[in-house]
């Protein structure tokens, strides 16, 4: 600046060559507070307290340069620590050494009060609002998140995974499909709700189920339903949560999740799209996927952790699971298979009054409706009633008057949309006659059989 003193532009650019240097930085501030320049002397004292947070002089002088008015001459101390009252008379030097001495007090005890006053003067400080007025020129004092070591958040920081609270979905809130909960309750549910018969047949919790089925049958909302039923916090993990593009990465976030999941038992730990986060490594050309599906193996294993995976519930879905690592399916895995459906008749009937009921209708007929919407997965049915909805919206905006959907409009809709389970189970099909080692698709081979599809 043009007016500064050759002294306070020397005191600036020695602070700027050296930003870490405490005592010359207040040594700058008290020069800038002794010009009046208050604003600025805040401002050192503020960057002064980032590099020494517990500095008593930095604090003593931000409190005199926010609290003092701007004035040419030297900042006023203020009062020690015994005199309550607030007036001016008996003044004292300040406790820092390089502040500038005040005009001599009158009082004989004044050399007696080296560093009191910083003490009480800081303990009625109001930093917060200290923080606002310099915020444009500082940076915060505190971070609102931590960090990790490295300075930026990772991934792999087990805290960045999301875990839900228990839900209050449970199996009852599956419209139908009754085959499906019995196998749950047979294969899943009933030796956890049961750990006396548990251990008197020597029923081991080791291994998890894996789902699969079409597209769009209520695979996930299943699972979410599972950890209803047991009380248990829910952690969904995809591809996204887990790929890295540093080497080691991958592998570290997988055991990341599961030790989350330890932490937070009871948990359900939900793998979704499992091909994709398990796919065979015989097809995998690239080795940081085949290291995935090896970490993920000793994590299911509990390998990993000494207390095993106590606890911990382990679910996944598939579309493909023809395609999923055959080490993934063997006992004490993921050896429990159970295919989810479209949705039959109960099922369809409770997702179609579940996506009409906030709409305008007008006496629907159910029971046509679920007739004419056999092997529709539950999104199809969402989208009969959205395509529904849509006709007569159009009809409403061409006559200007509003109508409400009707079976007809229902019926149409039903009528334009092909189920989207077909493909699958064009591809399944193959699967069940030609590649059914073990009988892993018995149940898939029988329901091709009863809609005679074979």
């Amino acid at each position: 600046m043009a007016d500064e003193s050759p002294l306070i532009r020397s005191l600036r650019a020695a602070v700027a060559a050296a930003p870490g240097d405490v005592p010359l930085r207040l040594h700058f501030a008290e020069l800038l507070l002794a010009e009046g320049r208050n604003d600025e002397a805040v401002a050192e004292a503020a960057v002064a307290l980032q590099h020494a947070p517990g500095d008593a002089d930095a604090r003593a002088l931000m409190v005199r340069a926010m609290g003092m008015p701007p004035a040419p001459g030297p900042a006023p101390v203020s009062a020690p620590a015994p005199e309550v009252p607030a007036a001016p008379a008996p003044e004292v030097p300040a406790a820092p050494a390089s502040e500038v001495p005040a005009a001599p007090a009158p009082e004989p005890e004044a050399p007696a009060a080296p560093a009191a006053p910083a003490a009480p003067a800081s303990l009625s400080f109001d930093w917060d609002a200290a923080e606002q007025q310099v915020q444009d020129l500082v940076g915060p004092r505190f971070l609102d998140a931590p960090q990790a070591d490295g300075g930026e958040g990772t991934a792999g920081d087990a805290a960045a995974w999301d875990v839900d609270a228990p839900g209050a979905v449970r199996l009852a809130d599956v419209g139908g499909m009754e085959e499906v909960k019995e196998r749950l309750e047979a294969a899943f549910l009933a030796p956890m709700r049961n750990p006396e018969l548990r251990r008197l047949y020597g029923k081991s919790l080791r291994g998890g189920l894996l789902l699969y089925g079409p597209p769009g049958c209520g695979k996930t909302f299943i699972a979410r339903a599972v950890a209803g039923e047991l009380g248990a916090n829910f952690l969904t993990v995809s591809l996204s949560d887990v790929l890295d593009m540093w080497i080691g990465a991958s592998e570290k976030n997988i055991h990341d999740i599961f030790e989350t999941a330890r932490r937070q038992t009871p948990c359900v730990v939900f793998l979704d799209e499992l091909d994709a986060l398990g796919a065979k490594r015989s097809r995998t050309h690239h080795s940081g996927l085949r290291n995935v599906v090896n970490q993920l193996l000793t994590e299911l294993d509990g390998i990993a952790s000494g207390a095993g995976n106590e606890g911990v519930f382990v679910l996944a879905a598939t579309n493909v699971p023809w395609d999923v690592d055959i080490a993934l399916r063997r006992p004490g895995r993921l050896d429990r298979t159970l295919l989810v459906l479209p949705p039959d008749a109960a099922a369809r009937e409770s997702i179609l009054r579940y996506h009409l009921r906030e709409r305008p209708i007008e006496a629907v007929d159910l029971g046509k409706l679920v007739k004419a919407t056999e092997d529709f997965s539950g999104a199809d049915l969402a989208h009969v009633c959205e395509t529904a909805a849509e006709a007569a919206l159009l009809d409403s905006a061409r006559t200007g008057s509003v109508r409400l959907i009707t079976t007809k409009d229902l019926l149409g809709a039903a009528r334009q949309i092909k189920p989207s389970t077909e493909p699958w189970f064009g591809a399944a099909r193959n699967v069940a006659m030609f590649a059914n080692e073990g009988g892993l698709y018995d149940d898939l081979l029988a329901h091709l059989k009863r809609k005679r599809k074979l």
